[in-house]
């Protein structure tokens, strides 16, 4: 087993379910302290001698201002972000969104990632050093989900603009973008309200697009999401900054 993050403390945002999830785990089986953050109560759960666990609202500068305080105030160091909340809520062509819909997907998508960056940079240019890896998404070229797509769009640039702004203090940005993912039911959906006949089919568009773009022609597993994130994450990575690595399987988004 490999232990690349021996005693490095990681805030992981999106943490109790899913990718997030995964990542947790495996952060810890290479030795690495966590703070779990979500904003369900469900990432109680994980706390354990080796895990703080946080509620936030990171649509909320605030409250992403207020994680990242308590995370160094824990520990004294941020070495590793891993900016991992959004996800689509509606999936539908463009002209039947509402323009509320279409904000919240932005919020849901794009501010999370980028309060947190904002709020962790006092502490990692404070201490010369640090990884921040986003996770944005294949969906910047696809069907169904247009808001989402500008959101993860919005990631993309943030994470190439800030590396640009922070590699000669220390600080890597890096992003991945995941392909369609199998995961367990959500414990807590993102939407709901149980989706029409039209939004079931909609979503089964987005699902054959998703499948058909990939090389492999498949979904990947969130272990082989959670290892493209670890890897940027990681020392090993050391020489790679302001990346965006598609991870869908040879679909580049």
């Amino acid at each position: 087993m490999s232990l690349r993050f021996t005693d490095k403390v990681a805030v992981v945002t999106g943490a109790a379910q899913g990718i997030g999830l995964c990542v947790v785990g495996r952060l810890l089986e290479e030795g690495a302290w966590v703070v779990a953050v979500d904003r369900s109560e469900l990432v109680h759960e994980l706390k354990s001698e080796r895990v703080v666990t946080l509620t936030a609202d990171h649509e909320q500068s605030t409250e992403c201002g207020e994680v990242m305080g308590a995370a160094h105030g824990r520990f004294g160091r941020i070495d590793v972000l891993i900016n991992n909340v959004g996800g689509t809520i509606w999936a539908k062509p463009f002209e039947h969104y509402r323009c509320e819909e279409i904000e919240a997907e932005v919020r849901r998508s794009l501010f999370p990632t980028l309060w947190c960056c904002h709020a962790v940079l006092p502490y990692m240019i404070d201490q010369g050093r640090g990884a921040i890896v986003n996770v944005s998404s294949v969906a910047t070229r696809g069907v169904n989900r247009v808001p989402y797509g500008a959101a993860k769009g919005g990631v993309n640039a943030l994470t190439a603009c800030l590396a640009f702004e922070t590699a000669e203090r220390g600080i890597r940005v890096n992003a991945t973008a995941p392909g369609g993912t199998e995961a367990p039911p959500r414990r807590i959906p993102r939407n709901t309200q149980a989706p029409s006949a039209d939004e079931q089919r909609w979503y089964q568009q987005i699902v054959d697009q998703t499948v058909d773009s990939s090389l492999m022609k498949r979904y990947g597993t969130i272990n082989e999401q959670a290892s493209a994130i670890l890897f940027l994450a990681s020392d090993e990575a050391s020489y790679i900054t302001g990346v965006t690595l598609p991870v869908g399987g040879g679909d580049l988004g």
